[in-house]
């Protein structure tokens, strides 16, 4: 079976939790402090947060930015539950807003109209879905007009880049994610970036049971701090990150030129934007034989998302639960995920090509 996903760690990982282990300082200290500032320096942001997963990331940059109860944000309809949870965490509602057919990414023209049915909005949080960055130009612009707080979710897409800015650079601030599955990990964690000194601080002491100083509490705030350990494997993988993500982009210009299946839909990869491909996501009109058949071949596969957010049973009868999300559902209802992970050898990347050229 050719693995849908899998995260490469090698020596230099190894190396670095032994480390750790054996200098028997395990929590959240020097290894962290590197992390931050070296990712920092890769994603050109200012200031950034080591956190204990993206869903914790999210978390503390949403309540450290003001985010909370009365306050809508908007947010895609399509995107992993966290997008939306972390808001919910807050006490704030989420407005769900379909997506772009095309990309699967948040339409600004949806987002445009969903400002003028909720004129009072505070926020949106962008998502920058499997690795595509969003339309950045037209969200920002809608933003800025309406003076709403632009916020985003760059779980799927470290390293990504809009017209030469990396994501996580638009907004007041952004969460990164590092599980397993994702571009580079740490095991489990995430970050925050900000280019606020104000945010970066307030998100430091949600991080910390709401402490600045050991023992002095200021705010209820939460353990979300990442550990030594995960850092260590962080810092490893970091180094390693460009060199994965040029894999994926190549493994991805594979399956462009090779998978010519009319049946099939390729992702779309806007000449403006570094699609960095934590998805290779392709679109089929009969998603159950199609991934029957790729199991039969022996073809890792995984779907992403079934069920749109305001589907799932916690968001159905939510105060802004009401609402048409087309896009979106027809994106859930056809998309299947194939393997584009750097270890893919020549030989796989021709034999998932041949079989999905050979489906019918």
């Amino acid at each position: 079976m050719i693995p849908h996903v899998k995260p490469l760690l090698g020596k230099e990982e190894e190396a670095g939790v032994l480390e750790v282990l054996r200098s028997g300082m395990l929590a959240a200290g020097s290894r962290v402090e590197e992390f931050e500032r070296q990712f920092c320096a890769y994603n050109n942001s200012r200031h950034a947060i080591a956190a204990s997963s993206g869903t914790t990331a999210l978390h503390a940059m949403m309540e450290a930015v003001g985010i909370g109860p009365g306050d809508k944000v908007f947010v895609t309809a399509y995107s992993f539950i966290a997008s939306a949870n972390a808001i919910l965490y807050t006490g704030a509602t989420p407005v769900f807003v379909d997506i772009d057919p095309v990309t699967g990414n948040l339409s600004p023209g949806e987002l445009e109209k969903s400002i003028k049915k909720h004129p009072g909005a505070k926020a949106v949080l962008v998502v920058h879905i499997f690795g595509l960055p969003a339309d950045m130009d037209k969200i920002v612009e809608l933003a800025q007009r309406h003076k709403i707080m632009l916020l985003e979710d760059c779980a799927q897409a470290v390293g990504a880049a809009y017209r030469g800015v990396k994501v996580g650079n638009f907004g007041r601030a952004a969460a990164f994610s590092y599980y397993p599955t994702k571009n580079m990990t740490s095991g489990e964690g995430g970050m925050v970036v900000t280019g606020e000194p104000g945010v970066a601080e307030k998100v430091r002491i949600i991080i910390n049971q709401g402490q600045r100083r050991r023992y002095f509490h200021e705010l209820v705030g939460y353990n979300y701090r990442m550990s030594d350990v995960h850092a260590a494997i962080g810092l490893a993988q970091l180094a390693k990150l460009e060199g994965f993500n040029r894999k994926r982009i190549e493994n991805a210009g594979f399956y462009e030129k090779r998978i010519t299946n009319p049946a099939v839909e390729k992702p779309a990869i806007p000449t403006d934007r570094v699609h960095v491909f934590n998805q290779y996501t392709i679109r089929v009109p009969d998603r159950e034989k199609f991934t029957l058949y790729l199991t039969e071949k022996g073809i890792g596969h995984g779907v992403y998302y079934p069920l749109i957010i305001p589907e799932q049973i916690p968001y159905r009868n939510a105060p802004s639960g009401g609402g048409h999300w087309p896009g979106a559902r027809k994106l859930a209802g056809r998309c299947v995920s194939i393997p584009v992970h750097p270890s893919l050898t020549p030989e796989e990347l021709r034999y998932v090509a041949e079989v999905i050229n050979s489906y019918g």
